[in-house]
């Protein structure tokens, strides 16, 4: 079987998944930042379009050299909610050679769901999954398939830009983002009842993976630590205390902390404690494994 790859043009980051037969022969992630101001303005900025653009270059090389002849590239929120995202997808599609798919907030989320999930005991379920982005956070319920999905218009950017607008956010700013972000929650908690359900709940994206590297103290990136690491309500809680008190020159030497994450990683991390707080969860399984693995799938 030939190499297939996947690419997620996300809010945030641009991420690429190479894999041959279920090996990972290439993951690469680059924060790209491709929906800033979206919320704000309604469309993309040009420069983090030619910076994303420029990203995918490097991947279609790099999938030039895997031999890779079948992929699947995908964008999500911030192209959803750009009146002008056509002018992203034609420059994407020159140096890729295919158009991104537009990915609705429901087939992110079945395809988030099939990623964290690929790995883990059908006995284990149902799970919920939530996958925090940069402009929407996906929640799916289900066992050996997605059975009920919500998209929420809130994540570590969107959050940000809106409400955190002070080094370090103040208290009634971070009050605001976490209320915001609660009333999604409640929402989901009140219209879908498997919620209370379920047996496990998985979190991926980036926020989530770098809270528990914080967490962790890790001084170097390594999957196999942050994959299937536990992650309490007690410890995300400290971790949010202690990123959202230090201002941005202290912040960014918490190891675990990508340097060009540490700007938007309070408003993520607001959407996570809202989360754990409104449903009452007291820990969730973090997933390395996401939307580029169920991409990867729907390619085998």
């Amino acid at each position: 079987m030939s190499p297939v790859a996947a690419i997620d043009c996300g809010t945030n980051s641009t991420r690429l998944l190479v894999s041959d037969g279920g090996r990972t022969l290439d993951r690469r992630q680059i924060i790209t930042r491709l929906g800033r101001g979206v919320d704000a303005t309604g469309a993309l900025d040009p420069v983090a379009v030619e910076r994303t653009v420029a990203v995918l270059g490097e991947y279609r090389s790099a999938m030039d050299d895997h031999g890779v002849t079948e992929f699947r590239a995908a964008a999500t929120s911030a192209a959803r909610d750009a009146a002008n995202a056509d002018s992203f997808f034609d420059a994407a599609a020159a140096v890729l050679g295919v158009r991104p798919e537009l990915l609705t907030g429901e087939e992110e989320g079945a395809l988030s769901f099939a990623g964290a999930t690929t790995d883990l005991a059908v006995d284990d379920g149902p799970f919920l999954v939530i996958d925090i982005g940069g402009g929407s956070t996906e929640c799916i319920v289900g066992t050996d398939r997605p059975e009920v999905m919500r998209s929420f218009d809130v994540g570590s950017v969107r959050l940000t830009e809106k409400h955190l607008v002070s080094d370090p956010p103040g208290p009634e700013e971070l009050s605001n983002a976490i209320a915001e972000a609660t009333s999604w929650f409640e929402d989901l908690g009140r219209e879908v009842p498997e919620v209370a359900g379920v047996r496990t709940v998985v979190g991926l994206a980036g926020t989530i993976s770098t809270v528990a590297a914080v967490e962790i103290g890790m001084d170097r990136y390594d999957r196999d630590l942050i994959h299937h690491f536990t992650l309490t309500r007690a410890a995300a809680e400290d971790v949010f205390r202690t990123l959202a008190t230090e201002p941005l020159r202290d912040r960014i030497h918490n190891p675990g902390l990508e340097r060009e994450r540490a700007d938007v990683i309070v408003g993520g991390c607001c959407v996570l404690v809202a989360f754990l707080r409104t449903l009452g969860i007291d820990e969730l399984l973090v997933s390395e494994a996401d939307i580029l693995d169920g991409l990867v799938a729907s390619l085998a």
